[in-house]
């Protein structure tokens, strides 16, 4: 089964950087995206960050393209998202998902799998 837990989230002021991880359960995800998502109070969840497990493939959504970079360690299970250049309108709720293999997609409905999420405040 699967589960996904973030840490790393907190206050940082601009141009600042940031890691957030997400362990995920012991489990097979060589055929699965991983994705990381934001939600902003009053906004829909958005997404940032997707990667392809097995063949490594990343995508980025243009707001953060440049600045984020998504990885993930095979050994442990884990998703990372380094964030440098830290603004405030990345202050956001940000959550791990997974689903499995479906194409890169930044969108939250193709993702079945969720974490409870870490909070990122950027101040100005």
């Amino acid at each position: 089964q699967v589960h996904l837990a973030e840490s790393g989230g907190g206050s940082v002021q601009a141009g600042g950087s940031l890691r957030l991880s997400c362990v995920a359960s012991r489990y097979d995800y060589s055929n699965y995206c991983m994705g990381w998502f934001r939600q902003r109070p009053g906004k829909e969840r958005e997404g940032v960050a997707a990667i392809y497990i097995a063949g490594g493939d990343t995508y980025y959504d243009n707001s953060v393209r440049g600045r984020f970079t998504i990885s993930y360690d095979n050994a442990k299970n884990i998703l990372f998202l380094q964030m440098t250049s830290l603004k405030p309108e990345d202050s956001a709720m940000y959550y791990c998902a997974a689903a499995r293999w479906i194409g890169l997609s930044l969108r939250p409905s193709d993702f079945r799998y969720w974490g409870q999420g870490t909070q990122v405040t950027v101040s100005s």
